[in-house]
């Protein structure tokens, strides 16, 4: 009976690990969960490892998890975890889309930790669904995948999908499932164990605030620079950053020359290019769509402002490169 009874209440997460994902992703997602184990002293919950086919695939770090079970084979669980990480594309098949597509249709909730989302996506599992993905695929995945609604924020849950932007941010979607399935105060004492100072909630900012990342504490700099974020594909002029922040073009410039060391058509052409790097390696989408998409009109001043400061032209890009 005890057994029974203590079977009954183990919540089971699946983790599906897919070639080069994320291991500190699935590391903070799997951790919460052994640490409540222990310090309930109980069998709370559960996560088996899978894999596609049942066979070991490797981690971006080239580590390797021994999987549990092959996908045919895994038992019930109550939400099963896309891990993703580098080269999401090249983790996309039509098998995956297949197993997914079915467990979907059994009413099996999934997640997506990483770039797990822009599998799920791929899949066509996020029509109509707040979610969210690693900053770095933002872009691209917005470009791509317009109904899927993307937000900027650390983790989001809709009806039955659970999506998280990776890095350390499953730590804080775990403690959030732990609180809503065992308590408040078990989700408070895991973070104390890993010494977190606090348990951050699913709309806290995936990036490090602008003040702190670059040192400044300029807010018509800061003003600015947001605009230029938000406006790629289609450039603001100068004139008009410096109309909208509410201060001279010339005052604009002094500003970024004394704290960027930089002139602002520099910092925001360095901006627009870095887009552009991470859609050509994200996304199959042509050099001119890329182009467009972070708003230079002409293909070949694309071409020569990139090699410029990446070294190479974009269409060779997606080469392959030697692993690191």
């Amino acid at each position: 009976m005890t057994s029974e009874k203590q079977q009954q209440k183990t919540i089971s997460y699946g983790f599906l690990l897919l070639p080069n994902y994320s291991m500190i992703a699935v590391s903070s997602a799997i951790e919460p969960l052994r640490m409540a184990n222990r310090l309930s002293n109980e069998r709370l919950y559960k996560w088996p490892v899978i894999t596609l086919d049942g066979t070991p695939v490797t981690a971006s770090n080239n580590l390797i998890l021994a999987p549990d079970y092959a996908i045919d084979e895994m038992p019930p669980v109550d939400i099963l975890f896309i891990c993703s990480g580098e080269d999401v594309s090249g983790a996309f098949s039509k098998n995956l889309q297949k197993h997914l597509c079915k467990l979907d249709r059994q009413g099996i909730p999934l997640g997506g930790l990483c770039t797990g989302s822009y599998l799920l996506a791929m899949s066509g599992l996020l029509d109509g669904y707040n979610c969210t993905i690693h900053w770095e695929n933002m872009e691209s995945m917005r470009e791509e995948y317009p109904h899927a609604l993307l937000k900027n924020e650390l983790y989001a849950v809709d009806r039955d999908r659970y999506t998280c932007a990776g890095g350390i941010a499953p730590l804080d979607m775990m403690l959030m499932l732990i609180t809503a399935t065992n308590g408040g105060k078990l989700s408070a004492n895991i973070s104390e164990q890993f010494m977190c100072d606090r348990i951050r909630e699913s709309n806290d900012p995936q990036r490090t605030a602008l003040q702190t990342h670059q040192g400044l504490n300029q807010p018509k700099l800061i003003e600015t620079i947001t605009l230029m974020e938000n406006n790629i594909e289609e450039p603001m002029s100068l004139d008009e950053l410096s109309h909208y922040v509410g201060v001279s073009r010339r005052q604009l410039e002094r500003l970024f020359q004394k704290y960027l060391h930089c002139v602002p058509t520099r910092y925001y052409m360095e901006l627009r290019l870095n887009c552009a790097r991470r859609l050509l390696l994200q996304t199959d989408k042509t050099v001119v769509d890329v182009s467009l998409a972070c708003g230079f009109v002409s293909a070949p001043h694309f071409s020569k402002c990139y090699r410029d400061l990446f070294g190479i032209p974009p269409r060779d890009e997606r080469r392959p490169k030697e692993h690191i």
